[in-house]
């Protein structure tokens, strides 16, 4: 009676545990099922995109200013015609402002479905006036296939552009950080902290300066300036750098840089009275010699103007101690361009291994990839392990100990552009 008691409690229990494999098993094929179809919903919809945006002709509004960098978009332009009879068209622009400012004049003369800006290089205070106007296209950056490569779970700053949370309007392309540069025959001792540079200028007089504001490079410097003179303030102080400029915050954070920049100018090139206006012009000025210690935000353009004989063959490049300005720069599709389907190709395109690791490459462009390497496959991996023979300005100096420093809220760009324009802009 025991026994036959033992074995229906065992029977009972051996039941209900297929019971229950059985109800996972279900469950697991209907979560796998769901995934099946999210996938190929997915799929289809990519296809979709793919079949509407063949042999449109996509017009790139993008940053021209440096030969490499348009080389690149050149190289772009080849493959994706050849991949999807794309017609790419590169649309050279002294300043991205000019692409916001020809969107908007497009929306206030109510031209929603014909614009001219098919794709834009953005980041930073422009991004920011195009969402605020509603100018871009929303919700697409998630749609493209290599987008998952850049693992936005786990990589928060692929979907937030200056602090700015990106809500799909922007697919990320590249990053990229502030880098120095000086000719090893004329500077023994380079300056590697923002104290050190003022001292190096004032016992150097004549022998650096940076371009004058709203210029992306001479903006760069002045907010890597802004930070590192605010590192001693109290931390719910300086954080106001990455939060929206007020009346408050400028007064607790920016006397800090006009007294810095009151003692540096009278050390500048041609004492600080003149400005030049971008990156192009600063480093004319380190070729001609005048200047001894400069900077960029395109390291690879060191080696590059080196092997044009832009720049002296004793240049070198670092990265400062105290911090290196760093960002993501992206795309973006603007609300009314009619060729949408076909921007989105060329945008997943830049994000592809191909694209990424060649525009990494020092002699191509050098701009850093903002992949996850750990979603590649291992074939995808060795296109970013291809040796190459670099000079020596491509070596860094201190890069691998650099400390990153995050950009500022965009609204700081107009508050800083128009307070240096009152202070110095009649020089």
């Amino acid at each position: 009676m025991r026994l036959s008691k033992c074995l229906n409690n065992y029977y009972r229990k051996l039941i209900i545990s297929l019971c229950l494999l059985s109800v996972i098993s279900l469950s697991n094929n209907v979560f796998a099922n769901e995934v099946n179809i999210e996938a190929k919903s997915t799929s289809r919809a990519w296809h979709n995109v793919e079949k509407r945006g063949t042999k449109q002709n996509v017009y790139f509004h993008a940053w021209g200013g440096d030969q490499q960098i348009n080389n690149y978009i050149q190289w772009v332009a080849d493959q994706v015609k050849q991949k999807y009879q794309i017609n790419l068209h590169h649309v050279k622009l002294t300043d991205t402002s000019e692409a916001v400012s020809r969107v908007l004049a497009e929306k206030a003369a109510d031209n929603h479905r014909n614009g001219q800006v098919d794709l834009v290089w953005i980041n930073g205070a422009n991004f920011a006036s195009m969402a605020k106007y509603e100018l871009l296209a929303a919700d697409w950056a998630g749609e493209l296939p290599n987008f998952e490569l850049t693992n936005p779970t786990n990589n928060p700053a692929m979907t937030r552009d200056f602090g700015v949370p990106t809500q799909g309007m922007e697919a990320p392309w590249g990053q990229a950080a502030l880098t120095f540069y000086f000719d090893s025959l004329k500077v023994n001792n380079v300056p590697q902290t923002l104290p050190e540079l003022l001292t190096w200028s004032e016992n150097h007089p004549g022998h650096f300066t940076y371009p004058k504001p709203p210029d992306f490079l001479g903006m760069s410097f002045l907010k890597y300036a802004l930070i590192i003179l605010n590192e001693q303030q109290p931390a719910n102080i300086k954080e106001k750098l990455y939060q929206e400029a007020t009346v408050e915050s400028q007064v607790q954070l920016l006397p800090q840089l006009w007294q810095f920049l009151d003692q540096l100018h009278p050390t500048l090139w041609r004492q600080g009275k003149h400005f030049v206006s971008n990156g192009l012009a600063l480093r004319r000025l380190m070729g001609d010699t005048e200047l001894q210690v400069s900077f960029t935000f395109s390291a690879a353009e060191i080696p590059s103007a080196i092997s044009r004989y832009d720049l002296p063959d004793s240049t070198r490049s670092y990265r400062m101690k105290d911090g290196s300005l760093s960002n993501i720069h992206f795309v973006a599709i603007p609300y009314n361009s009619p060729h949408i389907e076909g921007a989105k190709l060329v945008a997943n395109f830049l994000l592809s291994p191909e694209a990424q690791s060649r525009k990494q490459k020092t002699a191509v462009w050098g701009d850093s990839s903002v992949l996850d390497l750990s979603q590649l496959t291992a074939a995808q991996k060795m296109l970013f392990d291809v040796p190459e023979k670099q000079h020596a300005s491509a070596n860094i100096i201190n890069i691998d100990n650099t400390r990153l420093l995050g950009e500022l809220h965009p609204s700081w760009v107009k508050v800083i552009t128009e307070q240096w324009l009152t202070r110095y802009g009649v020089q």
